[in-house]
């Protein structure tokens, strides 16, 4: 036992060497977590601020008047354009001047002084949904709003039969960045730590040095726990920088257990390295290593780990294949940790998964790895 802890501290500190001697690598590792957290932050974002709006005001009443300046004082929309007629709007959608457009018919202060109801259209750009559907829910609000702004003027009660009272628990400004930054951290760490160790073992055979490791008596195994165990230390300070930041940067709290966050870091951290080493030992060649580790690293984390997108909105073929994508289920246990406090009797199966998964990727790599040479 103690010669295989010997054998093993060697290789890492053999590939610490090769790590701290290469300044790119460095910057990918360090660097490239908090560039990412920034642009993700502030970049990708579906909160609406200051939206630009084009108002035509037909009436030109008390009422309607009221109700553009409920717009205004809005966060969520900017009045940039006065229409004087509601078929201008097209030509503003098509240039991109605005998003959407309220157009407010003739007659509709005098239907209000009735006590009679009134409408307003509301004109979207659909070219972009996500903006349409956003801007859709902040004008229902607005109208809301304003519908019991009135009974109150006119001394009526808005009792109503069903009254909906909305608490948004975990994120109550809704802000997008609580959203994105958890699921940053499996990100980062998926494409860094694959993209590093698919490139370790690639490395030995371009450079002819495998053939002096297959010299000695160090056996599969601790080769690939040796080459393994700095990358491992590495993924901890990387998952550190990311979470630092985002409390910093965007208030992303810590709402369970912090040991908790340490070992689904671990296992993550098992799959993505095992992953990666994999994918060095069946191409051998750095270049092809760096395509395919990105590739099965970069997209599958993207867009089939629910980081952005709902994993149970996609299609059954696809939810199949998110089954075995790792980050799924780290983003599960980050969102669980950092924003609803959840604990393990909630997120084992989440980490099952990621033990599962990790244990095949590494009795994988280590089955490829032969102490030959074709």
């Amino acid at each position: 036992m103690h010669a295989f802890l010997v054998r093993t501290a060697a290789i890492a500190h053999k590939e610490l060497l090769h790590f701290l001697r290469d300044y790119q690598a460095i910057y990918l590792a360090l660097g490239m977590p908090l560039v990412l957290v920034i642009l993700f932050g502030y970049a990708v974002t579906f909160d609406l601020e200051q939206a630009g709006l084009a108002v035509a005001d037909q009436d030109r009443s008390s009422a309607s008047r009221r109700l553009v300046e409920a717009l205004e004082a809005s966060d969520a929309f900017r009045v940039d354009v006065v229409l004087q007629r509601p078929d201008e709007a097209a030509a503003l959608f098509r240039r991109g001047k605005v998003k959407a457009a309220v157009v407010i018919p003739r007659g509709f202060g005098a239907r209000l002084t009735r006590g009679g109801t009134a409408a307003f259209q509301l004109l979207l750009d659909g070219a972009d949904g996500t903006v349409a559907r956003t801007t859709l829910g902040y004008m229902s609000g607005i109208s809301q709003a304003q519908t019991l702004q009135l009974l109150a003027r006119a001394g009526l009660t808005a009792d109503l039969p069903i009254e909906t009272r909305v608490r948004t628990w975990y994120n109550p400004r809704q802000k997008s960045a609580l959203f994105i930054v958890p699921g940053l951290v499996a990100f980062v760490l998926a494409i860094i730590a694959v993209l590093l160790t698919a490139l370790t073992v690639a490395r030995e055979w371009e450079r002819g040095s495998m053939e002096q490791l297959f010299s000695t008596p160090v056996g599969r195994l601790p080769v690939v726990l040796g080459k393994l165990a700095p990358y491992v230390a590495l993924g901890f300070l990387q998952m550190l920088l990311v979470v630092t930041a985002g409390a910093w940067l965007f208030d992303v709290p810590l709402r369970g257990s912090f040991l908790l966050l340490v070992l689904a870091t671990a296992l993550f951290l098992f799959c993505v390295l095992g992953q990666g080493l994999l994918i060095s030992v069946v191409t051998r060649n750095q270049q092809v290593a760096t395509q395919v580790g990105a590739m099965s690293a970069l997209l599958p984390s993207l867009l089939l780990s629910g980081f952005i997108f709902p994993v149970e909105n996609m299609a059954w073929p696809l939810q199949l294949v998110a089954r075995i994508v790792p980050a799924r289920y780290m983003i599960s246990v980050l969102r669980g940790v950092l924003l609803q406090g959840r604990g393990l009797a909630q997120l084992w199966p989440d980490l099952l998964a990621l033990a599962l998964l990790g244990l095949l990727l590494v009795l994988g790599a280590t089955a490829r790895f032969k102490r030959r040479l074709d």
